[in-house]
């Protein structure tokens, strides 16, 4: 080999060196680039696994009395689960038919809110909705469209398109109905791979070991611990505990006046099949006692094998509600309420119409926090769901929360905030007198009358409070004016919200914006009659605003926010005040001396060992009946109380249906007061 030819050797020899470097290092940058770099990705390419999260409802928070005793609490109960995830292969209709006749045989029901009956040996349907329902026409109509039908369509076509949809034409008719309805309940649940169906709730330890026993051929249907609201006190408070309740297709879907579709629940954390507080305190305080929902992790492979479950986040359970209610001094309240009322129609019922129904609020004077407030006739929670139709068809509507929402004509017990407008304007003074002769003759063609009990002649304002003097407030509210005697009201706690955490009813005064309004009016309403309605939640304001001396309170229910692990305050209510009506002299010295004097009058409280004061009222009714000859209305029996007088501690508003005399209502005052000092002696 001559030296060229040995030269060109040596260049390709080099050149076949370098191709191979460079081909070697490209290899060696890739393996790094692999190993180092991408290797989790790449790792879980190989792998190709999925993760899906499925949420853990925490444990709602409890519903404590002002002692710590549960009112509302949680409770574990076991759901039967459908994963789609962990379902595979299995036929989903073949497997609905093995778990619906599992559960008939052990007496359970399953989630089915397809309003349609079961077929008729024609096959043919018809719906279940009521027609007088607005709830269930709602969801009728909501049913029709979410299935794409017109409002028009029968039953028959809602099941027709069910049939169609999910292909259940080789059925028999009913397990067409009953897998219809578990479709259409899956179709409202969302189920999918990443969104479970809860099929049953609440199912019993027997159902529980089956489907265990059973869960080999029973892939993807799981028992799931969750926990439901249960009523360790059903009786207290139910009217303002409220109620909790799955989240309605309303809620969950809302669609504006201009089409625009939200979710606002989902947007706070919410899922379709979550509980929430739907009245009372449950939904108001939602926030706080729903707690944090957990996440369970279940990662699946290529093949479809699951390969690991991991409790990703641990669930919180929601705060414990505090309230200022003592459950015992309710109950005690709640069973005087319902004995004098009793002894009331026993005694004074007269043509058909006897004391039937009432209510009663019990406040602290000092901060305005309600230590009771019941309901008579009322209603067990834990009986709610089962007897709803009972509780509805009651004609004394046990469901109706009259120490809320009740409004009624307030009577003489509206006379002293006349007083005290009066007294605090200079319109009179304690020694200001009305000569009472049983008939108001300012006006030419009205001449409203006073019964004169126990009173005639001149008479000043603690003796027109005491005898409950109709000549002597007609006078003075005519002089004062309803602007004036109004404003007074309504800053003593009449006619306006009174700060309660849940739904209150407003109530009204009378004004002379009112569309009847004439001066006869004026002085009808200056007595506690016109168009003057309030509730007795407000009456128990009053009253403690006047034990005050003019400062108003918020009234309330709940008293604190409690960590449900630890016990520790998280929140606390402070007293606030709403209005203060300045006492430039001896205005409300004078109005109690009159309401101390109300007592006296009362037999059950003039012998009482604590001073009371109270004001009785007996306001008409616009039913009527006749004595002999004599047309007469019926009347309730109106009553707010204090005491004691020297330094008030509770106030009390009472109403009772059909009662009569205001005065009726004083062996109630009395056995309220007994309530209470027993339950002072025994914390």
């Amino acid at each position: 080999m001559n030296q060229d030819e040995h030269k060109i050797v040596v260049r390709r020899m080099a050149g076949l060196i370098a191709a191979a470097s460079v081909l070697i290092a490209v290899y060696v940058l890739r393996l790094i680039f692999l190993q180092l770099v991408n290797s989790d990705s790449f790792k879980a390419q190989a792998t190709n696994t999925t993760d899906y999260n499925f949420t853990v409802t925490a444990a709602r928070g409890d519903i404590v009395d002002s002692a710590g005793r549960r009112i509302a609490a949680s409770t574990t109960s076991y759901n039967v689960v459908l994963s789609k995830l962990l379902m595979g292969d299995e036929d989903l209709d073949t497997m609905l038919q093995r778990i619906v006749e599992l559960l008939e045989a052990h007496g359970e029901k399953w989630n089915d809110s397809l309003l349609i009956g079961e077929p008729d040996a024609a096959g043919h349907y018809s719906f279940t909705a009521q027609a007088d329902s607005t709830s269930d026409q709602k969801a009728l109509a909501a049913m029709k469209d979410s299935l794409g039908l017109q409002q028009y369509a029968t039953a028959d076509d809602v099941m027709e398109k069910l049939v169609e949809d999910y292909k259940l034409e080789s059925y028999p008719f009913h397990w067409q109905r009953v897998l219809g309805g578990i479709h259409y309940e899956m179709q409202q649940q969302a189920f999918s791979n990443v969104n479970n169906f809860v099929m049953a709730e609440n199912v019993s330890d027997v159902t529980v070991a089956t489907i265990k026993e059973n869960s080999l051929s029973l892939p993807g249907v799981e028992i799931v611990e969750t926990s439901t609201r249960s009523y360790e006190q059903s009786t207290v408070l139910p009217h303002v505990l409220g109620r909790v309740g799955k989240i309605t297709a309303e809620k969950w879907k809302v669609t504006d006046e201009n089409g625009q579709t939200t979710y606002p629940l989902r947007d706070k954390g919410y899922n379709m099949n979550d509980v929430i507080g739907i009245s009372g305190l449950e939904s108001a305080y939602e926030d706080e006692l729903r707690g944090k929902d957990g996440v369970e992790t279940i990662t699946r492979n290529s093949d479809g094998v699951i390969v690991s479950t991991a409790m990703t986040t641990v669930p919180e359970p929601g705060h414990t509600v505090q309230l200022t209610v003592n459950s015992d001094f309710q109950k005690a309240v709640e069973q005087a309420l319902g004995k004098n009322i009793d002894m009331i129609s026993r005694a004074y019922g007269t043509d058909g119409a006897r004391a039937n129904a009432g209510a009663v609020v019990v406040l602290d004077v000092k901060d305005g926090s309600v230590l009771a407030s019941a309901n008579y006739p009322s209603f067990d929670q834990n009986l709610y769901a089962t007897q709803y139709s009972e509780y509805s068809a009651d004609p004394g509507m046990p469901l109706f929360n009259r120490a809320l929402q009740g409004l009624y004509t307030p009577g003489s017990t509206y006379k002293p905030s006349v007083a005290v407008a009066a007294l605090d304007t200079g319109v009179i003074n304690r020694y200001s007198t009305v000569y009472c002769n049983g008939v108001y003759n300012y006006f030419q063609d009205y001449h409203p009358k006073c019964t004169r009990h126990g009173h005639s002649g001149n008479i000043d304002v603690i003796t027109a409070i005491k005898w409950s003097c109709n000549i002597f407030f007609y006078d003075v509210g005519r002089r004062v004016t309803s602007d004036v005697y109004d404003a007074y009201a309504y800053k003593l706690g009449l006619g306006q919200r009174t700060g309660v955490e849940v739904s209150e009813a407003l109530g009204r005064l009378t004004t002379k914006n009112d569309s009847n309004y004439t001066a006869s009016l004026e002085v009808q309403a200056a007595i506690g009659q016109g168009n003057t309605v309030i509730t007795p939640v407000q009456l128990a304001t009053y009253a403690g605003t006047i034990a005050n001396r003019g400062t108003r309170y918020r009234t309330h229910f709940v008293k604190s926010i409690l960590d449900t692990n630890t016990g520790k305050v998280l929140q606390e209510t402070q007293p606030e005040i709403m209005d203060v009506i300045e006492d430039r002299g001896d205005t409300f010295d004078l109005v109690q001396q009159g309401m101390v004097g109300v007592a006296q009058t009362i037999p059950a409280l003039a012998s009482y060992p604590y001073t009371i004061a109270c004001k009785t009222g007996s306001p008409q009714r616009s039913e009527s009946y006749y004595a002999g000859s004599t047309r007469k209305h019926y009347t309730n029996t109106m009553m707010v109380a204090y005491g004691p007088a020297e330094d008030a501690e509770i106030a009390l508003g009472i109403v009772i249906e059909y009662g009569g005399g205001g005065a009726r209502a004083g062996n109630l005052v009395a056995d309220i007061f007994d309530a209470y000092y027993a339950m002072k002696d025994g914390s």
